[in-house]
């Protein structure tokens, strides 16, 4: 359901955060997207949504181009940016009603939905507030709400579970597994291993915009005996 090939992107003054990175994400999986601060993951999530163009090489979702097909692509995809700070003058409502018309969700098949989310996340009674009054930690719900209003069978989540109290990871984690089953896709990028360990299929450990390993953490365990993932993956990113 994502394909993303031989993929560069240089910024300016040369430096190339996404260094001909490819791999691919099938439905009915969960990869997670390993790396250390400014080793390309944040770049490669904003290529994958058509935020930012690559330099060179093909990114495809749900079968649609991103550069040739935009619009399906995006319609495809339910994204959770690094920040949540956006759109903090409208009331959580407004947002959600805002993102249900762009992505062109009926009405009463919208209300259900918010009100499942919002529910789920603890969030019914503040949606009639402005967002500029959320804790970071909601408006990090108000964004996974948003991500997954128009139930978009790809799910491409930077860092989801950042400011998120330990029942809405839960509750993320287990809408995930849940959308794994339905045959549909998730791609989401972490620092914490122990959610990876727990959650991913596969994962892909980038740094410095190359891919050092993708495969399951299993395989990657076999590899290296007698040492711990977080061994393993300090040994990976500090060479």
């Amino acid at each position: 359901m994502i394909k993303f090939e031989n993929v560069t992107k240089t910024y300016s003054k040369g430096v190339r955060a996404v260094d001909n990175v490819s791999f691919h994400v099938k439905g009915g999986e969960i990869v997670g997207f390993i790396g250390p601060n400014g080793s390309g993951k944040t770049t490669t999530m904003k290529l994958l949504t058509g935020i930012i163009k690559a330099d060179t090489g093909h990114i495809a979702v749900n079968g649609f181009d991103i550069r040739q097909d935009p619009i399906k692509a995006k319609e495809s995809i339910g994204y959770i940016a690094d920040s949540p700070d956006m759109f903090l003058r409208l009331k959580g409502t407004e947002f959600l009603n805002l993102i249900g018309d762009i992505y062109h969700v009926p009405t009463e098949s919208r209300r259900e939905r918010v009100e499942k989310l919002a529910g789920l996340f603890g969030l019914s009674e503040a949606l009639s507030a402005p967002m500029m009054s959320y804790s970071h930690g909601m408006r990090q719900k108000m964004m996974v709400i948003a991500a997954l209003l128009h139930e978009p069978p790809v799910w491409i989540l930077d860092e989801p579970m950042i400011g998120l109290d330990p029942k809405s990871a839960f509750e993320l984690k287990q809408l995930m597994r849940e959308h794994t089953q339905k045959g549909n896709a998730v791609f989401f990028s972490t620092h914490m291993l122990e959610v990876a360990e727990k959650l991913c299929d596969r994962v892909i450990i980038i740094k410095k915009g190359q891919v050092l390993y993708s495969g399951t953490l299993e395989e990657l365990e076999k590899q290296n005996k007698n040492k711990s993932l977080e061994n393993i993956f300090l040994e990976l990113t500090e060479k």
